[in-house]
């Protein structure tokens, strides 16, 4: 019982400073692109996607939801998505 409990503790352990240095990085890849001339949509488009990988990251990793259930998982990406249809949709009436 005790190696079973002691395997599934070591199972979900996360190397929190590997996830660090990747926001890192991609904090500091933000900073570069920000001050990199480029045309103003491809500058949005790799700033947005970096922003969402350093938010799945913090979601991941430190709120624990690599490892919750499927349903956690759905009802976390529920006001993500909603938030992503809600943006759209007032897409037209902003330009």
């Amino acid at each position: 019982m005790a190696t079973t409990v002691h395997a599934e503790a070591h199972a979900h352990q996360t190397n929190y400073m590997g996830v660090f240095w990747w926001l890192l990085g991609l904090t500091i890849a933000e900073v570069a692109v920000a001050y990199t001339p480029m045309p103003r949509l491809i500058m949005i488009v790799l700033l947005v996607g970096m922003a969402f990988t350093k938010a799945s990251m913090v979601a991941l990793y430190f709120m624990h939801l690599k490892y919750e259930r499927t349903t956690l998982m759905l009802i976390a990406l529920t006001p993500l998505i909603l938030c992503v249809f809600l943006a759209l949709m007032l897409l037209p009436d902003i330009s």
